[in-house]
């Protein structure tokens, strides 16, 4: 097995029959190996920097169904709540004094952010904060819209594909949403001229490691400027409620997997991982992720956002959550940089 990943490292690809074997023979030790390959691979583009992303839930308002979402449209249990324009550019004054130089609007498809509304929060955050990148992540628009949201500022998107396997899709989604038509708005979102995040869950209902070779072919084809992978976690309003969370393990493994398919994709530690284990975004670190996503939603708003149960930090002021993980990198040899962090491609 260590062969595979020594190829891997050196040619940064493998065949759909070599991924398969080498998911299916996934050892403690066979980990170590790869994680060490990985931190290697991580350091030699981005030396022992971390980039921060400051991350601002705007709407937990969505018109979608996803039958893992903790803010599902049917979920009545659901605590509604959207931030003006004021209290988003709130967050961004505060994020810019701790330090950071990117910041993430993400939130539901929610259609009372109009694209008129979101062009004006865009490029009020970009007059504001001319030093610093804009990333959305508010799911599948319409390329006019996508176009719009450039102009405005806006310079990287993340929609995560959650799995490249149509009917593993369907398992997940109500029938008005189609695989296809998430691969379509990836598509647009790189021809326009995004630095495109995607991703999956790990561990999600039904996933097989057949799904899961599928889901590492398509970014290496697709190859995105950013990678979100994150374990699968129920949420007790779902019909996911009772199904195990993904593993901390397989997560961590993928991530190595990723750092040497794409050496030099921005990989995240998510907070996912914080959550299933209390060491998880060091982990993910130490298995190749270089980026962390601290929050800067006031905290009166926080727990709302809740995709997933028992999310971790929605308590924490935005410096604590800094301040925090700047502790926690330290530790490990990183440092969290205050750069924009954009994507480099290799030359």
């Amino acid at each position: 097995m260590k062969s595979l990943i020594d190829q891997l490292d050196q040619e940064h690809n493998l065949s759909q029959s070599q991924l398969t074997t080498l998911l299916q023979n996934i050892t403690p030790e066979l980990s170590e190996y790869l994680f060490e390959k990985a931190r290697a691979t991580s350091q030699n583009y981005f030396g022992n920097a971390i980039y921060t992303r400051g991350l601002i839930e705007f709407t937990n308002y969505c018109k979608n169904d996803c039958y893992y979402c903790g803010i599902r449209k049917s979920n009545s249990n659901a605590i509604r709540y959207r931030l003006t324009k004021e209290q988003i550019l709130s967050c961004c004054k505060q994020g810019h004094e701790l330090g950071f130089r990117t910041f993430v609007l993400q939130g539901g498809e929610d259609g009372f952010f109009t694209d008129e509304k979101m062009v004006d929060i865009i490029s009020s955050i970009k007059k504001a904060f001319p030093d610093c990148a804009i990333t959305l992540s508010i799911g599948e628009k319409s390329y006019d819209s996508y176009q719009k949201f450039y102009n405005a500022g806006a310079d990287r998107y993340l929609l995560r594909h959650e799995t490249a396997t149509d009917s593993h899709y369907a398992s997940l989604h109500p029938k008005n949403l189609l695989l296809s038509t998430r691969k379509q708005c990836l598509q647009d979102l790189k021809e326009i001229g995004y630095q495109v995040g995607t991703g999956f869950m790990v561990g999600s209902p039904y996933q097989t490691i057949e799904n899961l070779v599928a889901d590492l072919q398509f970014i290496k084809e697709f190859s995105p400027h950013m990678i979100g992978i994150g374990p699968f976690i129920p949420h007790k309003d779902t019909q996911f409620a009772s199904e195990p969370a993904g593993t901390l393990e397989l997560t961590l493994f993928l991530i190595g997997v990723l750092r040497l398919l794409l050496p030099n994709a921005l990989i995240p530690a998510t907070t996912a991982l914080g959550t299933i284990d209390p060491t998880g975004r060091e982990k993910g670190i130490l298995a190749g992720a270089n980026v962390v996503m601290p929050n800067l939603s006031p905290t009166s708003v926080r727990k709302n956002y809740s995709l997933y149960d028992n999310k971790i930090c929605t308590g924490d002021e935005a410096a604590e959550c800094r301040l925090c993980l700047e502790k926690r990198m330290n530790k490990i040899g990183y440092y969290l940089s205050s750069e924009r962090g954009d994507f480099q491609p290799i030359i």
